[in-house]
């Protein structure tokens, strides 16, 4: 009965092998073979049939594992007297305690336990009155709060201590320091603040230490060299200072020491680790090393993991450190070693990283060995006679990356960060980065455009949840995961000011009430070496919601033709929260566009600007943007145009829950009055105007939803006299006519093709490409012509329209079909499709489906080479 009331009041069943309504103590429970840690059976109970002359059983064990258990312990569980084990884990909270000394004899038994489960939600208090505690653990998230008691101090006879994983406040305890029988404490992510005690001098028999992602200031402390029987110490993450103190060096029964994100205040060498012999793991990462790499390092022979990145350490690369063999993994970037690779290095050694180093001289034979992660970037390597095979691109990445270095081929780029590439709502292409990179290694792209660099294991989601609130949702069904660093680089740029945009979505961590959603990723962002980002969060930033869509814009400037990226992770947020590896850098897509900039220090540039404004000041219509003012002082320049309330049509149809309502009469209205706007800028400025860049996003709506065309940023002005003009393609994919994406062939028919784009998604509600959608919707101009051909036209209304003008819906497909004819001389100037629209003529028959759409499916379209005489720009959404 007690059992029934306690599992009711977790809202949990038993498994099928055994009834708790039944005969508890039978089957598995009293199977000697099953232990209560055999995953088949949870929640499980064990059984002992040994009381009263075998005649009675009573419950020894009790499991409730991973299933979500929230809430206080049912008071029925301590009428469980007999228990010796109970697992429930793993949730907010828990304490293991021996409650009564008759009991304590189990403690001798290897692999045996006491334990019971406390749920606490506010401030706490010990009673150890009769209690011999071994084992203490206050695990979970917000769970526990307020200070520790001091009276933990009470509980001597303690092994082991965990309180990580909660919101406690205040400092760690001073009197934790007279449990001088701890052999294993665990003080990562408590909430705890302040130093650490001085009395933990005390604790000398400690075997395992770890104080991870904790605010605790001041010194290491040189007493943590009396722990001469540790054998893991972690402190990672903290706000502990160097430098690294000498007594470390009596730490010689170590197998495991990670130390790491030391606050600069003191440097340290290497030579204390000459002693530490039994070492498999060392890692020292970002600890303010100084000095070189010990020659004798290979003495330590049981090294199987090594990381020594983001230091300062010099000189060269030891050959016995390469040739230990057990060493699997060497972690060595970010520091100014000089000198050449060894020639030789062990089989073991698979995964290496020597990037951002002062290494030169030819490359060993060993590089081109197959299954080997390797990571080279930033050096001084001399390349020529390389395979052209073997470690392809990495002529672009050594220092200066010289792959068009003061050339300046490319204004942007976009990537799909651990996907293939992509086609945003606006058109915008995102290259694929799907390759698997492993903990150690580079990549660049076909034509040279962008890279990346990877120091740390790639870990692809399984979970394919649908990211809310962003039309681009397929964006974000992949990401790119490291444990340490990541970088991307833009090559080939031209120089000049850029705003760089990256998007996140924490498709790990999900925002659940259960265990699963505890943990923390946290890590920094630098842009072009500036930090613009300390321990960013992305459930954090999205607010804890469910899947949300993260977007970060940064403002920076292109001097030398490349662009830098880096996301590193400093050691802070969990590290096992849902599964064992959960952390470090997630980034599910990047993208730098320029920032239009006119320069300072030419003549060129004053003259520039002085004829946009001229030319902008000039153009005076109800359709387009005002001009109100411009500011140039000093290498500020500013033009101040009018407030539009309501934002871009873009937005107002494409906005998701954001977005405005508009019926069907504003839709007619504001396709009248952009062809208006246009007509104007085409026939009626004393220079004609081609806008290049019409789209949905540059038709700002304002307070009573009248549409004004913005942008003039792209305006090309051509003299009357000349039919078209050969020009730089600057345009968004999607919106583009195929004589200017194909042959910068420009005329004003270039912005009437625009304009019938913007008509189709007027009437359909919809960008012109959508990737959720079926095969034969996802491209709205072949979806449109497909439904003309069969007199189907109502099909592409917006179903968000309850009412609409039939004869106006034909006569605007009708001319959006015209407007996007292959051939620029089929298609009607503005001036005739302003008369069409107001029903002074009459819309021509379109006789034939364009050739682009008879000749290639619209999947082939990323196959195609651009004859242009520049990169098109897309434009990714704003999220």
């Amino acid at each position: 009965q007690a059992l029934n009331l306690i599992f009711a009041a977790w809202k949990i069943r038993a498994t099928k092998e055994w009834n708790i309504s039944g005969e508890l103590c039978s089957g598995a429970a009293i199977d000697e073979s099953i232990t209560i840690d055999d995953k088949a059976y949870n929640p499980f109970i064990k059984c002992r049939c040994i009381f009263h002359n075998s005649t009675i059983c009573r419950i020894t064990a009790l499991k409730v594992f991973a299933i979500d258990v929230i809430g206080p312990i049912p008071p029925q569980l301590w009428t469980l007297t007999y228990l010796t084990n109970l697992k429930i884990e793993p949730v907010n909270a828990f304490i293991l305690y021996v409650h009564q000394k008759s009991h304590a004899s189990f403690f001798q038994e290897p692999g045996s336990k006491f334990s019971y489960r406390l749920h606490f939600s506010c401030n706490w208090k010990f009673d150890s009155n009769g209690m011999d505690v071994r084992l203490l653990k206050l695990f979970g998230v917000n769970a526990l709060s307020g200070p520790i008691p001091k009276e933990i101090g009470l509980l001597t006879e303690l092994r082991s201590l965990g309180i990580g994983l909660n919101n406690f406040s205040g400092s760690i305890p001073a009197e934790i320091g007279n449990c001088t029988k701890l052999l294993k404490i665990y003080l990562g992510i408590s909430g705890l603040r302040g130093e650490i005690p001085s009395s933990f001098a005390n604790l000398v028999d400690l075997e395992d230490a770890w104080i991870h992602d904790m605010d605790v200031s001041g010194p290491i402390p040189e007493f943590i060299g009396k722990w001469t029987k540790l054998t893991i110490l972690k402190i990672l993450g903290t706000g502990l200072s160097g430098p690294i103190p000498l007594s470390f060096s009596n730490l010689t029964s170590l197998r495991e020491l990670s130390l790491g994100d030391i606050s600069n205040i003191g440097s340290s060498s290497l030579e204390f680790i000459k002693g530490m012999k039994s070492l498999s793991i060392l890692v020292l990462r970002n600890s303010n090393l100084t000095g070189t790499i010990p020659s004798n390092i290979g003495k330590n022979s049981n090294l199987q993991q090594v990381d020594l990145s983001f230091n300062k350490l010099h000189g060269p690369i030891p050959a016995s450190l390469l040739n230990l063999n057990q060493l699997t993994h060497l972690f060595l970037g970010n520091n100014t070693l000089d000198g050449s690779l060894p020639t030789q290095k062990s089989q073991t050694l698979r995964n290496i990283d020597v990037s951002y180093n002062d290494l030169s001289g030819s490359l060993p034979s060993w590089v081109s060995l197959p299954n080997l992660k390797l990571n080279l970037v930033a050096n001084n390597f001399t390349l020529e006679g390389l395979d052209k095979r073997v470690l392809p691109g990495l002529k672009c990445l050594q220092k200066n990356f010289p792959c068009n270095r003061g050339k300046g081929i490319y204004s942007d780029f976009s990537i799909n960060c651990g996907g293939p590439q992509i086609r945003s709502a606006t058109g915008a292409i995102f290259e694929r980065d799907d390759e698997d990179l492993g903990s150690a290694s580079f990549v660049v792209s076909d034509v040279q455009r962008w890279a990346a660099s990877s120091v740390g294991y790639f870990a692809g989601s399984s979970n394919n949840i649908w990211v809310v609130n962003t039309l681009d949702s397929e964006i974000f069904q992949s990401a790119r995961q490291s444990s340490s660093s990541r970088r991307y680089y833009g090559l080939g740029l031209e120089n000049g000011g850029y705003t760089v945009t990256l998007q996140f979505a924490e498709i790990d961590i999900l925002g659940t009430n259960s265990w699963r959603g505890l943990g923390r990723r946290r890590f920094d962002i630098y842009v072009q070496g500036k930090l613009v980002e300390k321990d960013f969060d992305i459930r954090k930033t999205a607010c804890d919601t469910t899947v949300q869509a993260v977007q970060r814009e940064y403002k920076t400037n292109v001097s030398e033709n490349y662009l830098e990226i880096h996301l590193l992770w400093a050691g802070k947020g969990s590290f096992s929260i849902p599964v064992l590896g959960t952390y470090g850098p997630l980034i599910s897509a990047v993208s730098a566009k320029p920032v239009k900039v006119l320069s300072v220090g030419s003549r060129h540039g004053k003259g520039q600007f002085v004829a946009e404004i001229i030319t902008i000041s000039s153009v005076l219509h109800r359709n387009l943007v005002k001009l109100y003012g411009c500011c140039y002082e000093g290498d500020h320049r500013l033009l101040v145009y009018e407030y539009l309330p309501n934002g871009s049509l873009d937005h107002a149809l494409f906005g998701g829950k954001k977005a405005l309502h508009l019926d069907w009469p504003t839709r007619f209205e504001i396709c009248l009055g952009v062809a208006r706007g246009l007509a104007y800028l085409h026939e009626e400025v004393s220079v004609r105007i081609v806008h290049r860049d019409v789209k949905a996003i540059n038709i700002l709506l304002d307070s009573k939803l009248l549409p004004i065309v913005s942008d003039f940023g792209l305006a090309k002005l051509y003299d009357d006299k000349k039919t078209h003009i050969s020009t730089r393609v600057a345009g968004t994919i999607g919106y583009l006519a195929p004589e200017y994406a194909m042959r910068g062939h420009l005329t004003e028919k270039t912005d009437v093709y625009a304009f019938g784009v913007v008509v189709l998604e007027l009437v359909s509600g919809r960008p012109n490409f959508d990737m959720s959608l079926d095969d034969e919707k996802k491209y709205l101009l072949e979806w449109a012509w497909n439904l003309h051909e069969k007199s189907r036209e109502v099909e592409l209304i917006d179903h968000k329209l309850t009412e609409f003008n039939m004869e106006e819906v034909k006569r605007m497909i009708g001319i959006a079909l015209l407007c996007i004819q292959a051939s620029h001389a089929l298609r009607p100037p503005m001036s005739k499709v302003v008369a069409m629209l107001s029903g002074d003529l009459e819309v021509s028959d379109v006789t034939s489906k364009p050739g682009y759409l008879t000749d290639l499916s619209f999947e082939d379209t990323s196959k195609l080479k651009l004859k242009t005489q520049g990169p098109l720009r897309p434009t990714p959404r704003a999220l």
